[in-house]
Parts: structure tokens; sequence; C-alpha cells
């Protein structure tokens, strides 16, 4: 059985996965923000399953705003944002047009700088073996992969907030056919997953 490309995502109400405004200090940006993750924090117990499912994929993609605020060359201090052991304990693919050496931090995390979406991708699937690879964002960079028919299943987590602005879930994505999985409410977040259909 071949593996999954999956994405998970907290959103706003009103499609956004990040307030205008991001820098370091502020990783997700201005306005209510903290209330796109409280479920994952404030509730885990509730949350566990959803949890799961997002640490165990066997590989990731990220985008270089998600890794980190820097544009241009590398600052090499920068490490990330989740300290010595990032949640990920898997490879993880950044997308860059700037090389940098692979970045190995504590828990099985290892940061890999590549180039364009299906490099990063291809580099995934031979990472994961059987597990899924997840594209871990941000919007820009699920956004890519959706417009380019890469993703199998897209998981939202819907935050009862608005933010008005900032980086939005599929801008620039052309129509998508989505066949609804599955959907569940818990105290501070709606869970919807969808199969995207190629």
């Amino acid at each position: 059985m071949s593996n999954k490309v999956v994405c998970d995502l907290s959103i706003s109400a009103d499609g956004y996965v990040a307030g205008p405004g991001q820098t370091a200090d502020k990783p997700f940006g201005d306005g209510p923000v903290d209330r796109l993750h409280a479920w994952m924090f404030d509730t885990p117990a509730e949350n566990q399953a959803e949890v799961d499912r997002i640490t165990s994929a066997g590989a990731y993609v990220m985008g270089r705003n998600m890794f980190g605020p820097v544009r241009g060359e590398w600052d090499l201090d920068w490490t990330g944002w989740w300290g010595e052991d990032p949640p990920y304990h898997a490879p993880v693919f950044v997308l860059t047009h700037h090389p940098r050496d692979p970045l190995t931090m504590q828990g099985g995390t290892t940061f890999t700088f590549v180039d364009g979406i299906g490099s990063a991708l291809d580099q995934a699937r031979a990472a994961a073996g059987d597990r899924d690879i997840a594209i871990a964002g941000g919007a820009a960079t699920i956004n890519q992969y959706l417009a380019a028919g890469l993703v199998d299943e897209l998981r939202t987590h819907i935050a009862p907030v608005t933010l008005g602005a900032g980086e939005r879930l599929f801008d620039g994505v052309p129509s998508l056919d989505l066949e609804l999985l599955a959907t569940r409410s818990a105290s501070l977040v709606t869970h919807i997953d969808y199969r995207v259909r190629h």
C-alpha cells in the first residue's frame, strides 16, 4: 500500500492559517491567533486522536516561513520555532531557494533544505517508508501542493474565531473536488476531513 500525502492545519472560521504581520516574535502574526491552536494545548485529551495523527507521519514538508521568518540568506543560528526537540520526530524537508546544510535536532528530527515542491515530495516519500507524508504548512506551501494536485487528504481543524486578514487557505488554488470523510465537533474546534479527488 502506497503512502498518502496528507495535510493537517488549524484555520479560522474565515479560512486564515495565520494573521498578518508575522515576525520571529509573533510566528502566527497579529490578531487572536492563539485561538487557532488552543484545541491542541487547552483540551489535549479531547483531541488526542487528531494530535496523534498529526505527529505520526513518516516525513514532513514545510515552507521556509514555517521553519523561520527570515528571507534571503540563512541566519545559521536559527534552528526553527520549536527549540532543541521539535515535535516532528521524523525527517522534515524545508522548501527554500537558499542552500543550507541539513540540521539534525533531538528526537529524530532532521531538517533538510530543498528547492521545489516536487523534489521535496520525492525526498519525503523516500524517507517516509510506508507511513504518510504530511504537508505541514504554511498556507502558501499547502496551496502550492493543492494546486498541483499532490494532496490526498486535507484535514482541517476550524477554530471558532475570525482573523479578517493574513495567510489564507485556498488562495490561488483552482476548484477542487472534495469528498467529505469525517467531521467531529469539540469544545474549541471542529475537525473536518476531506479526500481530494484527482
